[in-house]
């Protein structure tokens, strides 16, 4: 019993110093280790970006106007303001009665003009056929006083005829012919007087075609339908109003192409200016776009700005949604660079230890643009070096110690 008391009291002291040695010192040495890792980065080839951030709402890039097709009036409205619609459906539909009217209108003085037009070229063709006829008679006149002439020269000579009949029968020959050239002359008058008809009935016709070509496309918009995906945003008439060709009917914003509505702090305004380079992050994506307008009013401390995306009908763009803008003051493409750390201070002379065989080496580095992720290098460093990114007094703190990349 004396032996079992005496472990009691010599195992509880023996115990308690354990649990403060556990409790005390065990956490200090872990801390100390801790302290001392050391980060160490890969010098790579990338683009260094120095920016500000700004934040945006996606909107629709353009609004879309509906005018009434024909003069009608308003049967039935299927939509209200504010709701959205699909591409082609359904918005309005007015009364297709009056431009049907209209069509069968057209369509009876088309079927008199295509009358007309079959009556001028019968008309063309019996004139034609009276003029080929006079030219005939003519020629045959002519012929038969050529042949009476020759004959009256023969008897001339021989004093069977008088010179003055000889001489009336040459002056009619002569008149014959020139009756002749004056007939065949008026002919071709007559006949492109014919056929400038015939094409003025032509145009004429070709003119109502089109005008009814344009009411029957007019006809079947009478429903009008979204030409896109959008929200509407007015509906100028009610049912039963009669409104006229060209009126504004309905207002709606596109869907399919968006632009940001963005804000930032006045303190950056030198730096906003229209094409400046802006990174748009949505979820786990990043899209680019360019400064279009500046608002010259400052609100709240704020300038607004709009962006043009060059992906502007994104699948994840969607109105109202909010966005976080990096907005690029100065960028490098595809240079040298390490990540942003504490050794690397304001100016662009530093020392850097860089990881040679196991063995740190300070180095000088000359860096250049410095954004917030990234820093770019100029001289000193190599793609594939390894460099101590984290801030360390002297060699011996790296010596021993864990490293971690």
């Amino acid at each position: 019993m004396s032996r079992i008391r005496n472990g009691i009291y010599i195992g509880i002291p023996l115990l308690l110093m354990a649990v403060i040695i556990v409790v005390v010192f065990v956490p200090f040495t872990s801390d100390t280790s801790q302290d001392h890792d050391i980060q160490i980065v890969e010098v790579e080839v990338g683009n260094v970006i120095r920016s500000f951030t700004g934040e945006g709402i996606v909107e629709p890039q353009s609004e879309v106007i509906i005018l009434s097709p024909a003069s009608s009036i308003i049967k039935q409205i299927l939509k209200e303001v504010g709701s959205h619609v699909n591409a082609a459906e359904p918005i309005i539909i007015l009364d297709p009665t009056p431009i049907q009217v209209e069509i069968e209108n057209i369509q009876d003085q088309l079927e008199v003009k295509h009358n007309s037009l079959r009556k001028n070229k019968l008309n063309a063709r019996s004139t034609k056929v009276d003029l080929d006829y006079n030219v005939q008679v003519k020629n045959l006149r002519i012929a038969s006083l050529k042949s009476e002439l020759a004959d009256q020269e023969q008897l001339l000579e021989v004093g069977g005829i008088s010179p003055a009949k000889f001489e009336k029968t040459r002056q009619e020959l002569e008149l014959a012919e020139k009756d002749l050239v004056m007939l065949k002359e008026k002919n071709n008058i007559r006949l492109q007087q014919l056929e400038v008809d015939e094409e003025g009935l032509r145009l004429q016709i070709e003119m109502q075609e089109k005008v009814l070509a344009i009411k029957e496309e007019a006809l079947g918009k009478m429903i009008i339908r979204a030409p896109s995906a959008g929200i509407i945003l007015s509906i100028r008439g009610k049912v039963g109003e009669k409104v006229n060709s060209d009126r504004l009917l309905i207002e709606m914003s596109d869907l399919t192409n968006f632009k940001i509505l963005g804000k930032a702090d006045d303190d950056f305004s030198e730096h906003l200016k229209t094409g400046t380079k802006v990174y748009v992050g949505i979820d786990n994506e990043q899209l680019t776009g360019m400064v279009g307008s500046v608002s010259p009013v400052i609100r709240d401390r704020k300038i607004e700005f709009d962006v043009n995306l060059h992906e502007s009908n994104h699948f994840k763009l969607r109105p109202n949604l909010s966005v976080i803008l990096e907005i690029v003051r100065a960028k490098r493409d595809s240079v040298l660079r390490i990540p942003n750390g504490p050794v690397l201070n304001r100016g662009r002379e530093h020392q850097l230890y860089v990881i040679e065989a196991g063995h740190a080496v300070k180095r000088d580095v000359e860096t250049g643009l410095k954004g917030d992720d990234y820093v770019e290098v100029i001289e000193g460093l190599s793609e594939g070096d390894r460099v101590v990114l984290s801030d360390i007094s002297s060699i011996e703190d790296i010596e021993g110690l864990n490293l971690r990349r």
